[in-house]
């Protein structure tokens, strides 16, 4: 999961500490952003399960708390540039992985891994590609979550007779309607840039599709492209319908406005399902409902968490072993229902899930997965720092040409 990252900062100083850095054959060190509620809780269960099935290993958990992940990157880079990997680290799937570990030649291939745990057709085959690089395998994706998804407070939509929006155009007739109730009809926590370009690479998609929307970030399709410009004031528009102090606020601070029933709807991965769940208390399809971002119903931006093994680990063997646990259906069932993500096996048991968990899974098999911007996968680290950077100048200024201008400059670090 790639925000919610809160817990002790220390994590983050032993990991780097050479005196106490991974190694020994019989410890395997994880890495991870996973220190906020139920993420922590799913990550602890796959370690006590892992353990008690692998008596003759010892785990560490090197979760590094903060920054919706940022501090975790920040540490995890300066380990792998010092040659002190840890065992195996969380990172998304695609460009994340693939441009700053794989070209970097730090990570070791995995096809064996797969062939000998028959993954091949358990992984759907564009999952399997979003890990992989000139043919090679590089990481074991462990959940899925959907970022093209729209929360909404029940109560609030009965109450002032508003029906799901499948468009756009039904959107913006909804969020009308609500601001005149003097209900806000988006809520945004912009603290940290990526929320707002969530929404923005949503739009993207919507216009485009997915096709296209995937060849924008390939470089074959130029950002002064007509319906990029159309998406960018589609963008705008929905910034009128935003909450005032944005800008103060973190995600799970705009979710808190739409579960108090202050803001109808909010446009955030599905980890925001389960801090309703197990931090509000809220009820699925009862407190909380959900559609897919208007004109994308047939379409899946896919934000997933990998985990691989690193060049010049000392127990690579043993890795794999977890890596091979990371990759069961045993160990994703435990994992998912905890962090409110679905598996990225396509044969878990769907009776450990809820009804969104349910119906995420069976969006996830038959729409069309695309990579999510925001969250690393669909651009290099270098491209999305810059559009992040022109996404939230944009929130202020709403000034389509500038940002145009901007993506188009940043897009030679695609």
């Amino acid at each position: 999961m790639v925000v919610a990252a809160c817990g002790s900062d220390d994590a983050g100083g032993k990991s780097a500490d050479k005196d106490k850095k991974s190694g020994g054959k019989n410890q395997v060190e994880i890495f991870s952003w996973w220190t906020g509620a139920g993420e922590e809780d799913g990550l602890l269960a796959l370690i006590d399960k892992f353990q008690e099935e692998n008596s003759d290993l010892k785990v560490k958990n090197a979760a590094v708390a903060g920054g919706a992940g940022t501090n975790a990157k920040a540490v995890l880079a300066t380990r792998m540039q010092g040659d002190d990997p840890p065992s195996t680290f969380q990172v998304h799937g695609g460009e994340e992985l693939n441009k700053s570990w794989v070209a970097a030649d730090k990570m070791e291939t995995l096809d064996g891994l797969y062939k000998e745990n028959d993954w091949m057709d358990k992984f759907p085959k564009d999952l399997i590609d979003l890990v992989s690089s000139d043919g090679k395998i590089y990481s074991v994706p462990v959940d899925i979550h959907r970022g093209n998804v729209i929360f909404y407070n029940k109560k609030v939509f009965k109450d002032n007779g508003i029906d799901v929006p499948k468009t756009f155009d039904e959107f913006v007739a909804a969020a009308d309607k609500l601001k005149k109730a003097d209900i806000t009809p988006l809520a945004m926590g912009d603290k940290e840039s990526w929320t707002a370009t969530m929404i923005f690479e949503n739009v993207l998609l919507a216009e485009l599709g997915p096709d296209d929307y995937q060849k924008l970030f390939k470089g074959d399709i130029a950002f002064d492209d007509k319906r990029v410009v159309n998406a960018a004031k589609k963008f705008g528009k929905l910034l009128d319908y935003i909450n005032d102090d944005h800008a103060s606020r973190n995600w799970q601070d705009s979710a808190q406005l739409v579960a108090n029933g202050d803001a109808a709807m909010l446009n955030m991965g599905d980890w925001a399902k389960g801090y309703f769940v197990n931090d509000l208390d809220l009820k699925t399809n009862e407190d909380f409902g959900y559609f897919a971002f208007p004109d994308t119903d047939k379409d899946f931006t896919i934000i997933t968490d990998t985990f691989g093994l690193p060049k010049g680990v000392d127990n690579p063997d043993q890795v794999k072993k977890f890596l091979t646990f990371l990759g069961s259906t045993e160990a994703q069932d435990i994992f998912n229902p905890l962090k409110g993500s679905i598996p990225a096996r396509v044969d878990a048991d769907e009776s450990k899930y809820d009804d969104y968990g349910k119906d995420t899974m069976k969006d996830f098999k038959e729409t069309t997965l695309v990579p999510s911007l925001a969250h690393g996968s669909a651009a290099s680290e270098g491209f999305l720092t810059k559009a992040n950077q022109a996404v939230n100048i944009f929130v202020t200024q709403k000034d389509v040409d500038t940002l145009i201008q901007a993506l188009k400059n940043a897009a030679p670090e695609m």
